[in-house]
């Protein structure tokens, strides 16, 4: 009978065995975990709380189970209130947002800029100015003398001779008027004035004149125009000028707030660049109504070359009439002065009676 409760201990033993390994087990786990917090470098110590003992528990098949023990709550004292401090609640972070102008229009970043700025951008806007002022001058100069020259030109066309093309031409109190009456006014007076002279020389006189008094109405025509060259080639680069000053002084403005943030650095630049703007405001109308006029002012030569082209036309016409009628004259007079000094035809005799 004993043999045999012994025999079922142990079987009932066999069976308990994973049962208890496993339990060790975890009790070892429980028990290496707060000693490798403790061991762990540079970990700081965890404050060891007070533990309370676990019921024990009764044994089975034999074998005592490990006690464990629960960390009890810890307890929290009061401080006194003499080591109680105050602590500064910290103080809102606030932004600081940079100073920025209210008006960033043309006229508001004109009045903020720089001094050299400024007299850089009314520089160019008085050369805007002037440009336009030429235009409307010289467009209306030129568009009065051009119909002038193109009817003088169809009169001498029309014309048969210098005389009658300066009747033609001549004004209401008979002055001839305009660069073509001019160049007929020449031709004439040298015409005069070599009377007595040589035909060859009277045209190579006639056409020097007439070289010089084109050439003197394409100078007075093309007066101011040079102005408008000066500011299309220069106005791009003062405006330039004035931008690189800007610049420096906002990069200046950039070391003294010591910060890079755009808001500050943006205004000075794009008063800087408005000075270019202005400059090129200025420029391209100067250079386009430049070639304009260079080309208006071409034309108005050409017209008064043809000009000069039928005067000489007239000129050799008039002077070959002259040689003709001359020559006819002559010959008149010679054939006068024949007729003169042939002798009287002699009276037939009558035979006396």
């Amino acid at each position: 009978m004993s043999s045999s409760q012994s025999l079922r201990q142990a079987l009932a033993g066999r069976r308990a065995l994973p049962q208890l390994i496993a339990l060790v087990l975890v009790a070892a786990v429980c028990v290496a975990l707060p000693l490798a917090a403790q061991t762990a470098p540079g970990a700081p110590a965890p404050a060891v709380a007070p533990t309370t003992a676990l019921p024990p528990a009764p044994p089975v098949f034999g074998i005592a189970p490990p006690s464990a023990a629960h960390p009890a709550a810890p307890v929290v004292q009061p401080l006194p209130p003499t080591e109680i401090q105050a602590v500064p609640a910290p103080a809102p972070a606030t932004a600081v947002a940079p100073a920025l102008p209210h008006d960033l229009s043309p006229w508001g970043m004109f009045m903020a800029a720089d001094i050299v700025v400024k007299a850089v951008m009314v520089g160019l806007a008085f050369a805007s100015v002037v440009t336009w002022t030429i235009w409307l001058a010289k467009a209306l100069e030129l568009a009065s003398a051009k119909a002038a020259a193109r009817r003088a030109l169809r009169r001498l066309e029309d014309a048969d001779s210098l005389a009658e093309a300066a009747e033609g031409g001549a004004g209401r109190k008979g002055r001839l008027r305009g660069p073509v009456a001019t160049l007929l006014g020449a031709a004439l007076e040298e015409t005069q004035r070599s009377a007595d002279l040589g035909e060859e020389g009277i045209k190579e006189r006639v056409a020097i004149a007439l070289s010089r008094i084109e050439a003197r109405a394409g100078r007075a025509m093309a007066r101011g125009t040079g102005l408008l060259a000066t500011i299309g080639s220069t106005a791009p680069f003062v405006g330039l000028f004035g931008t690189v000053w800007g610049i420096m002084n906002s990069f200046i403005g950039i070391s003294q707030a010591k910060t890079t943030n755009l808001a500050v650095v943006a205004p000075g630049i794009a008063e800087a660049l408005l000075a270019t703007a202005i400059g090129l405001v200025a420029a391209i109308p100067a250079v386009i109504i430049y070639n304009v006029f260079a080309r208006a002012i071409m034309g108005y030569r050409a017209t008064l070359s043809d000009a000069s082209g039928e005067i000489l036309q007239h000129l050799s016409r008039d002077l070959e009439r002259h040689r003709r009628q001359a020559s006819a004259a002559g010959r008149a007079a010679l054939h006068a002065m024949a007729g003169a000094h042939q002798p009287a035809p002699a009276l037939a005799r009558v035979p006396a009676e």
